[in-house]
């Protein structure tokens, strides 16, 4: 058995020496190079180390049990194994690997730490605060390389990032700076210094996000963020600054859930910090208003009628720092109106007629309207009254009869809410004396022009029936609101009597029945308003001059009610509902309604039907087949007397033909299968 074994182990021995003897090994190479060049080649581009082995640095065997170090050093030693990875092949094998690569396991526990009802840690909010700064890295930069100390890759990473912040972060800072309970200021708390810094790198991260997003749900989101996070805005002025600049664009161009949430921010902000921002915010808003409200049409009317209503809150918030802003505003809009008065030029008028004008001193009525019960701007409202009826009275043509009425309008609202007496009667009394109404048109139009968003007509437009249709509502309309608010004085008849005198002079000298009408009726109103406070002012024992004693009887006949209050109440109720009409476009929808056509059965229908029933019931029965004629109309919907006489014979000469009067009632029948027009509406279209 020996001595089978020991050959076996020295042939073995043998075999491996020659598998680790370089000389071998160099002839087998250069067999290769022989047998098979291209692999020889392959080699030679791919492992020059292969092909080129040293003789002199291999030894025998004995060698290496010498234990000869620089041997062990030039063997090749294989690294540990790695999976394949899709992004391996494009890793610089220079670059750092990023140490802190955030997963969604750590934005859970982040999150969980957040909403910790004990304590929440200052490292969790930094630690919360990089990643955030991580997630804008990569949205804003081209490469998403972070230099911080996380890295956000992927999206589900990243909006997890991001939801963990706009949820939870906010409650966390005030449960760390104490302040769930009292509503102190954050630069009171104690620990306020040590996350300052990380509060300002966080909402400089989120303004950058504000500016970059374009989807409005998101954006709607991120407003909501802001604004619980508005009260740390304000304690830096140079963050709070860069806020204010990205909310104002949000608030005059954006959809109206942005715009109202960009208010609601920026009124947070300058509250917080109202000393300080106050100033600056009404200034930018104003001349914000003014940039936005140039063009005025059914789309943009709404925003404009927001941004109007936002500043009179944001400056009704101080009424001292407000007046020296609204003078000044006021002051200006005379000057541009006075040199368009003196120098009487085409571009001085434009500077007037035109919306920016009419909306600044819609915007400053309002303001004074609101603010009536408080004393400081009040002296501002007769040179606002002054250069409203002055901008009437510069170009008092036919043409510029809808700013007329704009301005009578707002006239009409600042003289309700003040409870201030401003002649505006002689502004629409004017209209009815100086225009002719029985002048005919020489256009026709369906509809009466809507005056709501334009300041001046065409010359083609005034020749329109449907101009004089708009001026005599809009008079009825004005007239009617103005007497109704000042139905309740003690001098309502004294105030109106030229009104009455003019109104009955046009009820003279007026022909059309459509317009006398409605004059006399609110004529009718007025006279019957006249009397009932005639008669109750004989009954008070009071003299004129005690303010008090009047002022007391007109509250408590208005408390009590007038004819004219009550009959305006109604027609506005119902006005109310046809501008909402016209709103919804219901005229246009019901244009569509399909049409009932009738059609005459044949003699061979007439007889497959019973005896007592004489064809389907009619919609509209006539007694006279002639009249039947008269619904039949063209495809144009005018009427064709000539193909109704030709009909007329046909059926004198040809009553025993009931072949050919078959076939032209199925020609007639005829229609087009587009489906049930009826089936397309539903309850939410009206």
């Amino acid at each position: 058995m020996k001595k089978i074994k020991a050959p076996v182990k020295a042939s073995e021995h043998s075999d491996s020496e020659e598998e680790l003897d370089p000389e071998t090994h160099k002839k087998s190479l250069e067999k290769l190079k022989k047998t098979d060049p291209d692999f020889y080649n392959f080699l030679e581009e791919n492992d020059e180390n292969l092909l080129n082995f040293d003789v002199d640095s291999g030894d025998d065997a004995s060698d290496k049990e010498d234990g000869d170090e620089d041997d062990d050093d030039k063997v090749h030693k294989p690294g540990p194994l790695r999976a394949d990875s899709d992004e391996s092949d494009f890793e610089d094998e220079e670059a750092k690997p990023v140490q802190g690569k955030i997963t969604l396991k750590m934005v859970a526990q982040w999150q969980a730490d957040l909403q910790s009802e004990v304590k929440v840690k200052l490292t969790t909010l930094t630690t919360v605060i990089k990643a955030f700064n991580a997630a804008m890295v990569r949205a804003t930069s081209e490469d998403g390389a972070s230099d911080g100390e996380y890295k956000v890759e992927g999206s589900s990473v990243f909006n997890a990032v991001i939801q963990m912040c706009v949820l939870y972060l906010p409650g966390a800072i005030r449960k760390y700076l104490g302040m769930e309970q009292s509503g102190k200021d954050p630069q009171k708390c104690k620990h306020f210094i040590k996350i300052k810094t990380h509060l300002i790198s966080y909402l400089g991260d989120l303004l950058k996000l504000l500016g970059g997003v374009t989807s409005e749900n998101i954006l709607t989101v991120l407003l909501k963020h802001l604004h619980q996070m508005s009260i740390y805005v304000a304690c830096f002025i140079r963050i709070a600054k860069q806020a204010l600049k990205k909310l104002l664009t949000f608030w005059s161009t954006g959809e109206e859930t942005v715009r109202v949430l960009a208010f609601l921010c920026i009124l947070r902000i300058t509250r917080n910090q109202q000393p300080a921002l106050l100033d600056l915010v009404l200034k930018a808003m104003y001349l914000t208003y003014v940039k936005n409200c140039k063009f005025v049409s059914p789309t943009t009317w709404p925003g404009i009628n927001f941004m109007r209503r936002s500043l009179v809150e944001m400056f009704s918030l101080d009424l001292n720092v407000s007046y020296q802003h609204v003078f000044l505003y006021i002051r200006q809009l005379a000057i541009v109106l006075r040199n368009a008065i003196v120098v009487q030029k085409i571009e001085n008028r434009q500077a007037v007629y035109n919306w920016q004008f009419v909306n600044s001193l819609h915007l400053w009525a309002d303001l004074l309207g609101a603010t009536s019960n408080k004393a400081q701007l009040q002296p501002l409202v007769y040179p606002l009254v002054m250069i409203i009826t002055n901008t009437i009275k510069l170009v008092p043509t036919h043409q510029y009869y809808p700013l007329r009425f704009h301005c009578v309008e707002i006239l009409v609202n600042l003289s309700k809410e003040s409870n201030t007496f401003m002649p505006i009667l002689p502004f629409l009394t004017e209209v009815l004396t100086t225009f002719d109404f029985n002048k005919k048109h020489k256009k026709v139009s369906m509809k009466p022009l809507d005056f709501s968003c334009i300041l001046r007509l065409a010359k083609s437009q005034l020749m329109e029936n449907g101009f004089k249709d708009s001026v005599i509502e809009r008079l009825y309309g004005l007239m009617l609101e103005y007497t109704a608010n000042e139905s309740h004085t003690i001098a309502f008849p004294d105030v109106t009597l030229l009104a009455v005198i003019q109104l009955k002079q046009f009820l003279k000298t007026c022909s059309v029945s459509n317009y006398t009408k409605k004059m006399r009726q609110l004529l009718e109103k007025i006279e019957e308003n006249s009397k009932f406070i005639e008669r109750e002012r004989a009954k008070i024992s009071f003299s004129l001059s005690e303010d008090k004693m009047v002022a007391a009887w007109e509250t408590s006949i208005r408390t009590k009610g007038t004819p004219l209050q009550t009959f305006f109440e109604n027609w506005s109720k119902i006005n109310r509902i046809q501008k909402r009409k016209k709103i919804t476009k219901n005229d246009e929808i019901a244009g569509e309604l399909p049409k009932i056509k009738r059609v005459k059965l044949s003699n061979d229908a007439a007889q497959n039907t019973q005896p007592e029933d004489k064809g389907p019931v009619e919609l509209f029965p006539s007694d006279d087949e002639e009249e039947d004629d008269h619904f039949k109309m063209d495809e144009d919907d005018t009427p064709a007397p000539k193909v109704k006489i030709a009909k007329k014979k046909e059926k004198k000469n040809n009553k025993k033909k009931p072949a050919k009067k078959k076939s032209s009632v199925v020609e007639d029948n005829t229609i087009d299968d587009k489906g049930d027009i009826v089936q397309e509406f539903s309850v939410s279209d009206w």
